[in-house]
């Protein structure tokens, strides 16, 4: 059904989308009527109540087609529905799901600052409680997909942001969840970031908390509760980035297959040629490792439940490098027309690079693999 559906709707926006740096807002909203805004909601409120598998297919399929437009997606689906569903409590869950598993609401979720991503106990954004109760955010959020959701600035309908509200009896600091809706004082888009190498057809903005005041209700569980909320949703996070990477080494493999045969030099078609054939198979063998190594991860992943660090880290750090390097040889394959955006192959390219950095920069995956095999080594040999 999504195959179907990207190709008719998806496919023929993606070029224009990417050059312009557009994102289309009334096509993502359009998927509220498949059900797929909601893909891992309880079907109570409007979601499909799926599992990890089916989140899988989904980034695949629109990634292969548009990754900027998946990205958009992976931002409202999984990093605010998802979290949502299995963190909000049922006040929370039945006001706000039915309007973001409809497409009523676009959501997205504000951790990365101007000066801090993957140390997430340096996040400087603060959230102090009020008299009356409610809680008071100041800071800056950097890098938020669908923080912006148009050219006149208008912010995302609702973020789920992470702040600052204290330290422990340890010292350590407290991180806390609030759920900030747009039309609340102090909440707005300080700007939306241009010229970015790739991922060209979601917005990127900067959002701004300037003496935001929230409602009690709108806290996410207890404080400093976010540690627990953001690494279970991590893993499912970076599943989905891992199934985009699929995405785009499946149209890259297969534009460059068909490009090889279709070209001819020196009176042969290129493929009989050594150095082709290295390209061609060698993507081969990554991509099929990639979807193995992925889809395994999905069936054996519990959405709402942690345990899946190791290998949450190991798809996407495997997955995101030879998507980079896939599309790089589909350029190679392709030679000039590879190195113009007519044939596609440019922007996966471009495209492909984000997934090194976002939802964990690949240096952060090789340090928690290596981390949870030094605490449980005997899971090498199960």
């Amino acid at each position: 059904m999504v195959r179907d559906w990207v190709k008719e709707n998806v496919e023929p926006q993606a070029f224009e989308h990417d050059k312009e740096e557009k994102f289309n807002l009334e096509l993502l909203k359009s998927m509220g009527e498949m059900g797929l805004l909601g893909i891992s909601a309880p079907e109570e409120y409007g979601g499909a109540g799926l599992d990890a598998t089916a989140c899988t297919i989904i980034h695949e399929e629109l990634s292969a087609s548009d990754p900027g437009f998946a990205l958009a997606y992976l931002a409202h689906s999984m990093l605010f529905v998802n979290n949502l569903s299995f963190n909000g409590n049922e006040e929370q869950k039945a006001r706000i799901l039915p309007k973001v598993c409809s497409g009523e609401w676009i959501g997205a979720m504000a951790m990365s600052e101007p000066d801090a991503g993957t140390d997430v106990l340096g996040l400087s954004t603060t959230a102090k409680q009020t008299e009356d109760g409610s809680w008071c955010i100041n800071g800056r959020k950097m890098w938020i997909t669908n923080g912006c959701l148009d050219e006149d600035g208008t912010p995302a309908d609702v973020v789920w942001v992470y702040a600052r509200t204290g330290t422990d009896d340890r010292g350590r600091v407290e991180m806390s969840t609030f759920i900030v809706e747009a039309g609340m004082p102090g909440y707005s888009v300080g700007q939306k970031i241009l010229d970015k190498t790739g991922m060209r057809a979601s917005n990127t903005a900067e959002l701004v908390f300037d003496n935001c005041i929230v409602p009690a209700s709108n806290l996410v569980g207890r404080t400093g509760e976010s540690l627990i909320h953001m690494m279970c949703n991590l893993e499912a996070e970076r599943l989905t980035l891992a199934a985009m990477s699929l995405g785009i080494s499946r149209r890259c493999l297969d534009e460059m297959n068909r490009y090889a045969t279709d070209r001819t030099a020196f009176k042969s078609q290129i493929r009989d040629f050594g150095q082709i054939q290295r390209y061609i198979g060698d993507s081969w063998a990554k991509y099929r490792a990639m979807r193995a190594y992925i889809y395994d991860t999905a069936a054996s992943m519990t959405l709402g439940k942690p345990g899946h660090r190791l290998d949450s880290d190991g798809v996407k750090l495997f997955a995101a490098t030879a998507a980079k390097e896939i599309a790089d040889s589909a350029i190679q394959v392709l030679g000039g027309y590879g190195y113009v955006a007519e044939y596609h192959v440019e922007r996966l390219w471009r495209d492909s690079k984000l997934l090194e950095i976002g939802g964990g920069t690949v240096e952060s995956h090789q340090k928690n693999i290596t981390r949870d095999l030094f605490k449980n080594p005997e899971i090498i040999n199960q």
